[in-house]
């Protein structure tokens, strides 16, 4: 389970940044800086872990938790970003904005991964599986995922079809079927092969 190590051995001020939505073939990528309070944890945090070992109940109620108790900054990286930049750049850029968004500039980031964003005014240590190894990256990645995964919610109402109320925008078999039938949304990530395909297929239509 996750704990605290990593950031006692920086000391001072540590926000743990994740961020999700590398992987879809659609939305934005959300990343989350969270900043936790190693005196004042409420004891039902107990049990907080990897966004991906949780249920989706679990992260509702662990993020709640969380709003209560912690310092929050979201960013995120929007798809015409993502199609621009690349989505490593811009999982980092929305690593940035987190950054940014919190209210208090901490001492040091302890970043989820082996990349790290550049242009921050404090250092930044990679952790690779940080967010099962560190109680404030896990709790990041706890709070981007319920963000992210809220927003493919709502777009799913806009864009009914393509299931992203189920699968988030990941390249599930319903959700490429949708892509077959119904072709590409605004909201799709061009860049990414199957989106490209239906892409290059519509123009060749044309």
């Amino acid at each position: 389970m996750p704990d605290l190590s990593h950031e006692y051995r920086l000391g001072g001020c540590i926000a743990g940044v994740d961020e999700v939505g590398r992987g879809p073939l659609s939305g934005p990528v959300v990343a989350a800086a969270v900043i936790l309070d190693a005196r004042n944890l409420p004891e039902d945090l107990a049990g907080l872990d990897d966004s991906k070992r949780l249920s989706a109940s679990r992260r509702e109620q662990f993020a709640t938790i969380l709003r209560g108790c912690a310092i929050i900054g979201i960013g995120a990286a929007s798809v015409a970003e993502i199609d621009r930049l690349n989505i490593l750049q811009a999982s980092l850029l929305a690593m940035r904005r987190a950054l940014a968004a919190l209210p208090v500039s901490p001492d040091a980031a302890l970043i989820d991964g082996n990349r790290a964003p550049k242009g921050l005014n404090f250092p930044a240590h990679t952790l690779i599986k940080g967010d099962h190894l560190s109680l404030s990256i896990a709790a990041a990645s706890v709070l981007a995922k319920v963000v992210r995964d809220r927003a493919m919610a709502r777009l799913s109402e806009r864009y009914p079809g393509y299931g992203w109320e189920r699968n988030a925008g990941y390249g599930t078999a319903e959700h490429l079927d949708a892509l077959r039938r119904l072709g590409a949304t605004p909201h799709h990530r061009r860049s990414f092969a199957p989106v490209r395909a239906i892409f290059a297929g519509h123009a060749a239509e044309v």
